[in-house]
């Protein structure tokens, strides 16, 4: 079964996906976010997920900003649209900032490609703890 990861935007959202065996993440696509409910029923007809990781951006205090309370809110109507998915909150800081810091050298036109990493490093970061938990 793979696992996806969301990172939740006011415009866009990016998507990762993980390998079958749930090693290895790879960006998937960056959709608006008024499409992300019809993209997500079309990416779950077509492949086997198990977990949905949702990047929950604290501050750097540890605290909940605005764009905190939005994403919770997203989070929450997207487990009632798929409640047979596992869906997890996942300490998203400073991924959007290093998904940018790896894109400075793509064209213009592939910069929206920055969303789909930010949430493949979000992927990554879940999978490399589940390994440390021997899961």
């Amino acid at each position: 079964m793979k696992i996806v990861a969301l990172d939740l935007g006011d415009r866009w959202v990016g998507i990762a996906i993980s390998d079958p065996l749930g090693i290895i993440a790879r960006p998937h696509d960056t959709v608006a976010t008024k499409q992300l409910h019809q993209f997500l029923e079309n990416l779950f007809s077509k492949e086997q997920i198990q977990t949905i990781v949702v990047g929950y951006p604290k501050t750097l205090r540890d605290t909940e900003s605005a764009q905190t309370k939005r994403v919770r809110t997203q989070f929450d109507e997207l487990k009632k649209l798929f409640p047979d998915l596992t869906w997890v909150l996942w300490d998203e800081r400073l991924t959007s900032k290093e998904a940018v810091r790896m894109a400075r050298h793509l064209p213009t036109k592939d910069k929206l490609l920055v969303h789909a990493r930010a949430a493949a490093i979000i992927l990554t970061t879940y999978l490399a703890s589940l390994a440390i938990q021997g899961d």
